[in-house]
């Protein structure tokens, strides 16, 4: 039996039970499920303490081992350009969206403010940090930590993400065997800590049935609507995102109909949705991108493995709508303030997702420390995570080809 297929049958006994123990009131059925809660925390705990390695060493060996910027070219800057723009443009486009469209959930106050009290007991500051929100210049500031282990001992995650693009920029500077051996050291942390997430993803349906069963107790009824809500809007808004940015911007950049480009793109398109991996719809990418776009070299053979492993387009809407939900779940008011620093933080960590069925979720945690919310919302997301994730993976390679075509047409132009 798959992870995803023990996942929902864990998800789906944990809202039943909870249902069942809300419905009757019993006190004690109540405590039993206050006493497995401490479950559902372990494993956010196990996961969100794999954060800063996987984050550091995936981020630092991404850039260093990058081959040299002057054999990539113009192609190169054009590929980072699209990545920033469309990622940038999705995590707008979702937090634009969905606070209005969540507001209009109805969730218990007196519930909310229980599991915003079991948050603040679960997650530490939390609470606090929601209160202490630093203003815009104080923000800025802090952008540049004056001690990057002391952030990751805070848990500030993007003063340590801006201290790690920086260290990486600067090990692509070194030469021969010292830049070789510290890569290498980067890529091994990077593997240790995917072979962690591993382990504990193994431990999913434990955790999932524990926090599922904790949040319905709390919330009854009201927790399946706001879960089935969040399930919808999600994956609405990657469909919409693709449909009306991606394809456009694929036809104008690449000079091609979008009938030609949806047809190229939907063989990988077909493998992502039933695998939920960017990495296993590669090789019908590579091949759409060869035999019926034309594309040179240079794009099926460099450009399109490197998109799969770093530009997720899908996760800047997944990661932005979560938060929004969650914010919503919790009864927190994000301001316009914590949106912009949430779309900065998804955007930056968007580069180090594990290619994995829910690498989005995983990796969400310096998301939720930066807006103030408990991270242990990550347990929430990833029960319900299923049908979004396949439409996020999708748009994920829909990007991927976007930019394919939109740098592969224009180099081709050139050269001729």
């Amino acid at each position: 039996m798959s992870l995803t297929t023990r996942v929902l049958i864990a998800l789906v006994a944990g809202l039943g039970l909870g249902l069942l123990v809300s419905s009757s009131g019993n006190p004690t059925l109540v405590n039993v499920a206050r006493w497995i809660e401490p479950l559902g925390t372990l494993f956010i705990n196990a996961i969100r303490m794999t954060v800063i390695p996987l984050v550091v060493g995936s981020l630092v060996a991404g850039i260093a081992a990058a081959p040299n910027p002057a054999m990539l070219g113009r192609i190169g800057m054009r590929a980072l350009g699209l990545f920033l723009i469309t990622l940038f443009a999705a995590a707008i486009f979702a937090a634009l969206v969905a606070p209005p469209i969540l507001g209009q959930l109805t969730i218990d106050p007196a519930a909310q403010e229980a599991l915003r009290a079991s948050a603040t007991e679960a997650a530490g500051t939390t609470a606090e940090s929601v209160r202490r929100i630093p203003g815009f210049a104080q923000w800025l500031i802090d952008l540049v930590p004056s001690n990057p282990v002391k952030a990751a001992a805070d848990g500030a995650m993007l003063p340590l993400i801006v201290f790690t693009l920086a260290f990486g920029l600067a090990v692509a500077g070194l030469r021969g065997e010292t830049r070789s051996a510290v890569v290498r050291v980067f890529e091994a942390i990077r593997d240790a800590a995917m072979t962690l997430v591993r382990w504990i993803l193994w431990t999913a349906p434990v955790g999932v049935f524990a926090l599922a069963l904790a949040i319905v107790v709390r919330l009854g009824v009201s927790a399946i609507g706001a879960l089935a809500g969040y399930i919808a809007l999600a994956s609405a808004m990657t469909f919409v995102f693709g449909v009306l940015v991606l394809y456009p911007l694929a036809s104008w950049l690449g000079g091609i109909s979008m009938v030609e480009f949806a047809r190229a793109a939907l063989p990988a398109q077909a493998v992502a949705i039933s695998s939920r991996s960017s990495l296993a719809a590669l090789p019908a990418m590579i091949e759409s991108a060869r035999d019926r776009l034309k594309l040179p070299d240079e794009i099926t053979s460099f450009f399109l493995p490197l998109a799969a492993s770093v530009y997720r387009v899908g996760t800047a809407i997944g990661q932005t709508v979560g938060v929004v939900f969650l914010a919503e779940l919790y009864g927190v008011t994000l301001s316009p303030a914590q949106l912009a620093s949430v779309v900065l933080t998804v955007v930056l960590t968007s580069f180090s997702v594990p290619g994995i069925p829910g690498g989005t979720i995983i990796i969400m945690a310096p998301v939720l420390m930066d807006a103030g919310l408990p991270v242990e919302g990550i347990g929430i997301l990833l029960g319900a995570d299923t049908i979004p994730d396949m439409f996020r993976t999708t748009a994920n390679v829909t990007g991927h080809m976007t930019v394919a075509v939109a740098i592969g047409s224009r180099g081709g132009a050139e050269r001729e």
